[in-house]
């Protein structure tokens, strides 16, 4: 039965291949349930690290790993039941950043979800109706692939800031170098210690190909940052104490086995609408979507091309179906406050191993969903630990600098406003607008007009208005 309705046979692999496949892929993935609730939850309303919205709020750690795993779980197990590839999904990284830094400051976090439910549900239509494939040709590939680029910088500097390898000058106002490195120059915390041996011990296990280096990576920094506690005693930040740790506090937890509390599920609203101006509201969720659309493409054709399941015209079979799915996992992400959820390359160790359908996906989605029982070892993670997965991301995302053609300008300084925007200006939407606008600009002025694509114009053109915001605003009241 199992053979008939996953095409196990078919596909060339058998059924304990594709147990063995879903096993790799989560522990090669299931960092996310510890990461997640680092980068959108808080521990505390204030203090370095912590996210809490226009109104003060924050989601609790414990809450958001509960629904990432749960989120996780029942998409993955769902991708797997409709489009039959061993692809699993996950709270994808970047989007959840973005939402983090730039979108819950402006609403709560609950607009925050329905911005990204409102994503999921665009990303849905634009697979119905078959614009998936103008939006996506629209874009130049140097371009997709800047964003890929800068997303990953932006990634690094949040995990070298939180960590506080980088760390805001005091008399940042008064100097032209607003950062530095550690404490006056050197690395003088504990806690950073902790985030240096991390980001080795992780390097090292990813460089040796060792299967769930990440996770490994974080779990065997975090069982240090706790005999490392225990002996030197830094104590939490809490915003007062430079060399305490910023988010997480290393120390043996009361139980580890703990009933999920799901109370996140639903907390949803679209009061965003109403909180900010519909521009600035519809061009977050043009980002999203653009993020979420180019990176599940991407991620999408690399692991058909790896399971050898795209086809001699280079398309991938019922791509529609695995489009439509990816999109319900915005819709549920944002429906469970887990963050918009999408196609993870890291399935890639599964397909390694010899998963070749969808019965690893269900069998990586059980765990996922047992792994909720289990939150209580998440809150003893610090930050310090996690934030060197940050920066291995990050690593990886830059490899798509290779796509990009230097040697043309009209395409090399976009790319290049792209990738430093988005850092430097603590915004991925900032980045996107910048590349795309200067895109446009550079190649009509140079006699060039005729390579953009229409689309691009009006994408350019509401960058445009979304950068003026606070002028036009001026000048309408």
């Amino acid at each position: 039965m199992l053979d008939g309705f996953f095409k196990i046979s078919e596909r060339g692999s058998t059924v304990s291949r594709e147990v063995r496949g879903g096993v790799v892929t989560f522990f090669t993935m299931a960092y996310i349930v510890v990461l997640n609730p680092l980068i959108i939850g808080s521990f505390a309303p204030t203090g370095p690290g912590s996210h809490p919205d226009v109104l003060g709020n924050i989601l609790p750690v414990g809450q958001v790993a509960a629904v990432t795993a749960l989120v996780a779980g029942v998409m993955t197990i769902l991708f797997g039941l409709i489009a039959n590839y061993p692809f699993a999904l996950a709270t994808g990284l970047g989007i959840n950043s973005f939402v983090a830094v730039s979108v819950a400051a402006k609403v709560t976090w609950p607009e925050a979800m329905g911005l990204i439910l409102v994503n999921g549900l665009v990303v849905l239509l634009l697979v119905l109706t078959g614009v998936r494939t103008a939006v996506f040709n629209a874009v130049p590939n140097e371009l997709k692939a800047a964003i890929a680029v800068g997303i990953g910088l932006f990634i690094t500097f949040i995990g070298l800031v939180d960590a506080g390898f980088v760390r805001r000058l005091p008399d940042a106002a008064n100097t032209t170098v607003p950062v530095g490195l550690g404490i006056n120059g050197s690395i003088a915390s504990w806690p950073t210690l902790v985030f240096v041996v991390g980001l080795v011990v992780t390097g090292v296990l990813f460089a040796r190909r060792v299967k769930g280096a990440i996770l490994i990576g974080i779990v065997a920094t975090a069982i240090f940052a706790i005999v490392l506690e225990a002996l030197v005693k830094a104590g939490p930040s809490a915003g007062v104490n430079a060399k305490g740790w910023n988010l997480g506090y290393p120390a043996l937890p009361d139980q580890v086995f703990g009933v999920p509390d799901l109370s996140l599920l639903g907390e949803v609203s679209f009061g965003a609408w109403t909180r900010l101006p519909a521009l600035a509201a519809a061009l977050i969720v043009f980002t999203l979507v653009l993020t979420d659309f180019f990176d599940t493409v991407g991620t999408m054709t690399g692991l058909g091309k790896e399971a050898n399941l795209i086809r001699e015209d280079g398309q991938l079979p019922n791509v529609s179906k695995a489009l439509f799915v990816d999109g319900l996992g915005a819709v549920a992400g944002g429906a469970a406050s887990s963050s918009s959820n999408t196609v993870y390359i890291e399935s890639a160790s599964g397909i390694a191993e010899g998963a070749r359908t969808g019965l690893a996906n269900v069998v990586t989605g059980a765990l996922f969903l047992l792994a909720m029982f289990f939150t209580p070892l998440y809150e003893v993670v610090p930050i310090e630990a996690a934030a060197p997965a940050l920066v291995i991301v990050g690593a990886l995302m830059m490899m798509q600098i290779r796509e990009i053609d230097f040697t043309d300008f009209t395409i090399a300084l976009p790319a290049f406003l792209t990738i430093v925007v988005m850092p430097f200006t603590y915004s991925i939407a900032n980045g996107i607008g910048a590349g795309f606008v200067s895109y446009v600009l550079l190649k009509a002025l140079t006699g060039k007009a005729r390579e953009i694509h229409v689309l691009m114009w009006i994408v350019a053109a509401a960058f445009v208005v979304y950068f003026s915001l606070g002028p036009i605003q001026s000048l309408l009241t």
